[in-house]
């Protein structure tokens, strides 16, 4: 019979996904893992297989912890131009209070990772692609219910927001300015006003 595992591996991801948002992946060393999960480096392997695809599954982890919060908050019935807002405000509210520097852990992959690893490019590509779609379901809603105007282009503007949002986390994670991401937040938010945005020809 084999023998019971003398831990909790749910406990146990979810300790390296902590140690892994907070450090990076090339900073956390396997015996780094070994003392914050209070593990032996072998049942590590066993469990989880590498230290890559422990991050893998820490990666998975978080976006399902975190993922279906801006899909929720941007599918409630009712005006949809509210709920777009308030996601753009509360990225960068987060953003300015990440004292701690932790920033997104999808987006701390994106720039680690994804550049050099095919397989977390496509699982960071599948979380921004769920937002993007979140975004634009509700501005395709917002400018059906007569709440943006008829030539707003709904995924343009979402592809806007969501490198917007991206770029918050980001710029979070290095100011202490934040002044610098309320401002963005507030120019951004100024493009889905009702009014149709000036041209260049115009005074």
């Amino acid at each position: 019979m084999a023998r019971t595992k003398e831990f909790d591996p749910d406990a146990a991801l979810q300790a390296a996904l902590e140690l892994f948002w907070r450090r990076g992946y090339e900073a956390t060393s396997m015996a780094d893992l070994v003392s914050h999960l209070g593990i032996a480096r072998a049942s590590i392997y066993a469990t989880f297989g590498s230290k890559r695809e422990l991050y893998a599954k820490a990666l998975e982890r978080y976006s399902e912890q975190h993922g279906p919060d801006i899909v929720m908050e941007l599918s409630q019935p009712g005006p949809a131009l509210p709920a777009v807002r308030a996601v753009v405000r509360r990225f960068a509210d987060e953003a300015a209070a990440d004292h701690e520097r932790r920033g997104c852990f999808v987006t701390n992959t994106a720039i680690e990772l994804a550049p050099h690893d095919a397989a977390m490019a496509r699982r960071v590509g599948a979380s921004w692609d769920s937002i993007e779609t979140a975004l634009t379901s509700a501005l395709i809603r917002a400018r059906a219910q007569g709440e943006l105007p008829a030539g707003r282009d709904p995924r343009a503007l979402a592809r806007m927001l969501l490198v917007l949002l991206q770029g918050l986390r980001v710029i979070g994670r290095s100011t202490d300015q934040p002044g610098r991401l309320a401002d963005a937040a507030t120019q951004a938010l100024a493009l889905l006003d009702p009014a149709e945005p000036a041209t260049a020809d115009q005074p």
